[in-house]
């Protein structure tokens, strides 16, 4: 059941109608204004893409992202601090930092589900 959206001629507001079947709504009516003069426009769209485009789009871990909008995706920010820990050598899991690291890690995760991370001092 699609939603369409109209632009008031009057008080150039837009406002959208639910509507139950795949007809536009024949006679639609301002809720601002009250107005019976609009015009319809094109509404806006998702694009929704799986984690493994996004990292292919995105390059090696180890590539610097040429896209400035890369680490407003929680999940990149996650998947660098992994990458760049095993780089320097460090094992969240091992013994020795398991407890330096458990804030992290746990942040990892929430950056995987796609939440935004805490600043770094929060977690220290």
């Amino acid at each position: 059941m699609p939603i369409y959206e109209f632009i008031c001629n009057k008080c150039q507001r837009k406002a959208s109608f639910f509507v139950r079947s795949f007809n536009p709504p024949q006679n639609p009516v301002c809720p601002a204004c009250g107005s019976s003069k609009l015009d319809r426009c094109i509404s806006g769209f998702a694009y929704h893409r799986t984690t493994k485009d996004v990292w292919e789009q995105s390059g090696p871990a180890s590539a610097i992202p040429k896209d400035p909008d890369y680490y407003k995706d929680p999940r990149n920010i996650g998947r660098w601090t992994e990458k760049r820990l095993k780089d320097l050598g460090v094992d969240m899991d091992s013994e020795e930092y398991r407890d330096t690291f458990s804030g992290v890690k746990e942040s990892i995760a929430a950056a995987r589900e796609g939440e935004m991370p805490k600043p770094l001092k929060d977690l220290l």
